[in-house]
C-alpha cells in the first residue's frame, strides 16, 4: 500500500510550472519505484536499479528526463543530498517538480544505511566530464567565479567537503544553471534548516544577471576539459 501512495504521488506532482514533469519523466520514476519493491537495504546495486531508470546504468544521466550525472560527485555530497530528500528539505516547493519526484523516490529507501548503499554501487562506476550544451564569456565568467565562488568549491571547482561544498567542474551546465536559478529563485535553499542550501541560495542572489550565471558555468565548464 505504501508504494502505490508513493506511485500515485509522482503521478500528482504539480504540474502548472516550467519544472513539472513530462510524461516519459514519470514514466521513469513510475519504473523506479517498482525496481525498489524488489531490493533490500543492503544491496546498492539492486537499490540503484530505481535510479538507473531516470539517472542512467553507469550513472551518466538522462538531459531528456532532467536527470543529472551522478559520477562527478564525492560520495559524501550524494550522501546529502539523497538524505535532504528522504526528510524533506529537498524537493518540497511546488514548482519544483522534479525535486518531488526525486523526494518520493528517495523516501522509499528505508533507512540511512540504504542510503549508504547506493552510494556506494554508484562510486563503483566510472567518472566521465558531461558534454557542453551553453555557451558563455569563459573569461567574464572566470572572474566571477573567483571572486564569488571559489572560497568554497575550490579554485578548480573541485569542491570542499570541510566547508561541504560539492564539485562542479564535470557536473552537466545545464543541470548547474537549473539548480542556480532554483537557489536564485528559493525553490531550493529556502528553509532555514538545510543549513548549506539556505547558504546557496543567498549566494545565488549575488549574481546580475542570467546571462553573466551562464558565463560562469561557461567557465566552471572549462575547467573539466
Amino acid at each position: 500500500m505504501k508504494r502505490l501512495v508513493l506511485l500515485l504521488s509522482v503521478m500528482l506532482v504539480a504540474c502548472s510550472n516550467d519544472n513539472a514533469p513530462d510524461v516519459s519523466s514519470e514514466k521513469a520514476a513510475a519504473e523506479a519505484l517498482q525496481a525498489l519493491q524488489h531490493s533490500t537495504a543492503a544491496d546498492g546495486k539492486a537499490l540503484y536499479a530505481a535510479c538507473a531508470a531516470c539517472h542512467g546504468a553507469e550513472g551518466e544521466g538522462n538531459a531528456a528526463l532532467n536527470a543529472p550525472s551522478l559520477v562527478n560527485q564525492q560520495d559524501w555530497y550524494l550522501e546529502r543530498q539523497l538524505l535532504g530528500f528522504r526528510s524533506g528539505l529537498r524537493g518540497n516547493d511546488p514548482k519544483d517538480g522534479y525535486g518531488a519526484q526525486m523526494q518520493v523516490i528517495a523516501k522509499t529507501l528505508p533507512d540511512d544505511n540504504a542510503v549508504k548503499a547506493v552510494v556506494g554501487h554508484i562510486a563503483s562506476f566510472k567518472a566521465k566530464p558531461a558534454a557542453k550544451t551553453l555557451e558563455g564569456n569563459v573569461k567574464r565568467g572566470a572572474d566571477y567565479y573567483s571572486n564569488l565562488c571559489g572560497a568554497c568549491h575550490g579554485p578548480a571547482a573541485e569542491g570542499n567537503e570541510k566547508l561541504q561544498a560539492p564539485a562542479l567542474a564535470g557536473v552537466e551546465d545545464w543541470y548547474l544553471l537549473k539548480q542556480f536559478n532554483h537557489f536564485r529563485d528559493g525553490l531550493r535553499g529556502a528553509d532555514e534548516s538545510d543549513r548549506y542550501g539556505y547558504q546557496m541560495g543567498m549566494m545565488g542572489k549575488t549574481l546580475p544577471d542570467d546571462e553573466i550565471a551562464k558565463d560562469v558555468i561557461a567557465y566552471i565548464q572549462s575547467l573539466a576539459d
